[in-house]
């Protein structure tokens, strides 16, 4: 699960979409949000919206759409906001710095861990934003690229930033990870006890040394960290091998 300071962290930021005209790419935006632990998306003056596109491409993200504040004017968007991020790719005559999401973001989320209210501002999907709504803005992020042909998605550009910030919470990947049971020395110990009588069975000890070949074949085995499942699964095999194999007895 997610830290809590983290989630409260992210709870202080908002993005923003400045007049976003395709109301797929708004949906799709709300799906970057969500898997990234963004869920407050503010919409200014979009040209479509509420749409059944717009939820489609959201893919379970529907919650986030449902949620969105709809602004008249980024000035109105940012009102109650101390730190706005503007996303621009293009030159302009501002003396800002400015930064690459990487740099932008843990300075981005220790204000919101703080209490403050930051938003990520994004423009149109044509024109970005224009000279007078950066200008509404404190901080200037760029997403670099290819120099001879960049053209990010507006939803792109918002999973490109929502996974920066996101990755500087911490969060690691335990969540991700499948929960394992260690086999016990007493399994293991039945599981070479079984494997050494099989290997008798079949006669691979002939004209071989067991007592050294057992040796390697638990070196082998103790790298490999057995879980109680692959136990199981071993002790099957040589179940069905000593099943089939001949009965060298006779």
């Amino acid at each position: 699960m997610m830290k809590p300071e983290a989630a409260s962290a992210l709870q202080n930021i908002r993005v923003v979409l400045a007049r976003p005209s395709h109301p797929g790419n708004i949906g799709s935006a709300a799906r970057a949000m969500k898997t990234m632990g963004l869920t407050r998306l503010t919409l200014v003056a979009p040209r479509e919206f509420p749409s059944t596109e717009a939820v489609t491409l959201a893919s379970g993200a529907a919650d986030v759409l449902e949620q969105a504040t709809l602004c008249a004017s980024l000035q109105e968007a940012l009102a109650d906001v101390s730190v706005a991020a503007a996303l621009t790719s293009r030159r302009r005559e501002i003396a800002t710095p400015l930064l690459t999401p990487r740099q932008a973001c843990p300075s981005l989320l220790a204000r919101a861990a703080a209490g403050e209210q930051v938003a990520l501002v994004f423009g149109n999907e044509t024109f970005g934003l224009s000279i007078e709504e950066v200008e509404l803005c404190n901080v200037l992020v760029t997403i670099p690229g290819n120099p001879a042909y960049f053209s990010l998605n507006l939803a792109q550009a918002v999973q490109v930033l929502a996974y920066e910030l996101f990755s500087h919470t911490g969060q690691d990947l335990d969540a991700l990870r499948p929960e394992v049971e260690s086999a016990t020395q007493q399994q293991v110990e039945g599981f070479y006890q079984h494997l050494e009588h099989t290997l008798t069975h079949i006669g691979f000890f002939e004209r071989r040394p067991s007592e050294r070949l057992m040796r390697r074949l638990r070196t082998l085995f103790n790298r490999s960290q057995l879980q109680r499942e692959e136990i199981d699964i071993l002790r099957g095999m040589l179940k069905q091998i000593e099943r089939h194999a001949p009965d060298r007895a006779q």
